[in-house]
């Protein structure tokens, strides 16, 4: 059965370090215009705040402060008896481990030590190469980076974070396609462009959604919305990010949604609007073995479900036809995964 696992990762961007106040000013620019808004500065660089809306943060001492209140402790790691305080920081909010040679730390230890704990560790970076490798150490990795690089790097930076989480997703045989009543649907419009075949994942179930194309195809009767997902019916869940789903009702302008491509690659996608419309329904039901598993879409030529071969148009599949989806066991409670038995049907 497929699995899947999402990690909350944060991205802090350094812009405190430069002697320089245009070169601290450019590193500032460079985050926003990449979406990072969690960013190091110095306490008199105030006018910095006029380039836009972003979490301020500064250090003093060992101590990283957001608006008064201490959000992470720095450990600055050379041998064992830094390594030692670092572990006797086991219980805080958010620890984050310096180093000038990482070759002579031991990473992987720290990982496995906090990831039972409810401390968040992060580590300074100072590479596109190092950040890769912090989020990807053990298949978790830490929890966060905080980056110290040049400006241009920053929008690579922000690309390799918000395409690092990986979908596991199967293709299951359909058993039946059949015509609804209307309905009320939900037609979700993001702030990205999506390519043929991305979409998102979507299902009367949680513990199975449907990967559902974008409009991304040009069709005989209408141009192609590569921005849109013709999602399903207002009770259907959708994927978040982090794992977390929300029903098609609660979808709404500013929420954030998890964009899949076949391959299982994902990226976090802004909701620009939700319409919700009156419209025919097409029930899709699907072989998952010991049982069987259903989503409701628009009866609409527009609407594609994605094989191992693409995107094809509802109207154009029969029952063998394989879709890809993703499975979960468990349960949800308030859009979270939880280890219980239920059964929705």
């Amino acid at each position: 059965m497929a699995t899947v696992m999402y990690v909350e990762k944060s991205i802090w961007v350094r812009a405190d370090l430069p002697d320089s106040y245009e070169d601290r000013k450019d590193i500032v620019t460079a985050a926003l215009e990449a979406g990072l808004t969690d960013i190091i500065i110095r306490q008199s660089d105030e006018l910095l705040h006029r380039l836009g809306r972003f979490n301020a943060m500064e250090i003093r001492g060992n101590d990283v402060f957001l608006q008064d209140k201490i959000v992470a402790h720095i450990i600055t790691i050379s041998d064992s008896d830094d390594m030692d305080a670092a572990y006797a920081k086991e219980g805080s909010e958010r620890v984050i481990i310096s180093s000038k040679d990482w070759k002579v730390i031991p990473l992987e230890n720290l990982i496995a030590a906090f990831q039972e704990t409810n401390t968040i560790l992060m580590a300074e970076s100072h590479s596109v190469e190092e950040t890769r490798l912090f989020l990807e150490t053990m298949e978790v990795g830490v929890d966060g980076v905080v980056v110290i690089v040049e400006p241009e790097k920053l929008t690579e930076i922000a690309s390799l974070y918000n395409t690092s989480k990986k979908v596991e997703l199967i293709s299951l045989p359909i058993t039946n396609i059949s015509p609804l009543t209307i309905g009320d649907r939900v037609c979700i419009d993001t702030c990205s462009i999506m390519h043929p075949g991305e979409g998102m994942l979507i299902g009367s179930q949680s513990s199975c959604l449907f990967l559902i194309s974008s409009e991304s195809i040009t069709s005989e009767y209408v141009a192609c919305r590569p921005f849109r997902v013709n999602a399903g019916p207002v009770h259907a869940y959708v994927l978040a990010p982090n794992g977390r789903t929300k029903y098609l009702s609660e979808v709404s302008s500013g929420d954030e949604l998890l964009a899949v491509s076949p391959n299982g690659n994902s990226r976090t996608v802004v909701v620009g609007r939700a319409k919700v419309e009156r419209r025919p329904l097409l029930l899709i039901e699907v072989d998952g073995g010991e049982r069987k598993y259903s989503t409701i879409v628009q009866n609409a030529e527009t609407i594609r479900m994605v094989t191992l071969d693409g995107p094809v148009s509802v109207s154009d599949l029969s029952p063998g036809d394989e879709i890809m989806v993703r499975l979960e066991e468990g349960g949800r409670h308030f859009g979270h995964a939880i280890k219980e038995t239920i059964t929705e049907i």
